[in-house]
């Protein structure tokens, strides 16, 4: 290997990174550009999408405000984070502490069936929980949401 290059993978090789414990196939790229074994890869909260979780922060839905209301400020007692990205995807709250992405689904949902099962598999890859509520959920029975929440978190 010459001065100033770094080892790349190859097929077959098999790949872990620090942070993330596991070679997903969206940071490809990043080993094709000179990540190797010994080095971290970034996939939270990545620059490319930094617009997208202001947006989706500033727009958020009423059940996502109502839910935000009783998530910040550790009032489960633990920290929980709004539209936190991991890859191209974007959770809508996200609590490190217990690698726990809670998702907050609206009637989009039922259309886009194929696109969240391939978010829910991605979240699952770096050992993430996913709990799903529907809209209508949160507007019936917030308390009994926030109950399954508080049994996960504890």
């Amino acid at each position: 290997m010459g001065k100033g290059e770094r080892p790349v993978a190859g097929l077959g090789d098999i790949i872990t990174f620090r942070r993330i414990g596991v070679f997903s196939p969206s940071l490809e790229g990043e080993i094709e550009r000179g990540w190797n074994k010994n080095m971290s890869a970034k996939i939270s909260n990545l620059s490319s999408v930094r617009t997208q979780r202001r947006k989706l922060r500033t727009n958020a839905t009423p059940q996502e405000v109502i839910l935000w209301s009783r998530l910040k400020n550790r009032q489960l007692g633990v920290k929980f984070r709004r539209q936190h990205s991991f890859g191209e995807y974007i959770a809508d709250f996200y609590c490190p502490e217990k690698r726990l992405v809670v998702e907050v689904d609206g009637s989009q949902h039922m259309e886009q069936e194929k696109y969240d099962t391939e978010r829910t598999k991605f979240f699952e890859s770096f050992g993430l929980k996913i709990l799903r509520f529907w809209n209508n959920e949160i507007n019936a029975n917030v308390d009994g949401v926030m109950m399954k929440i508080q049994e996960y978190v504890q």
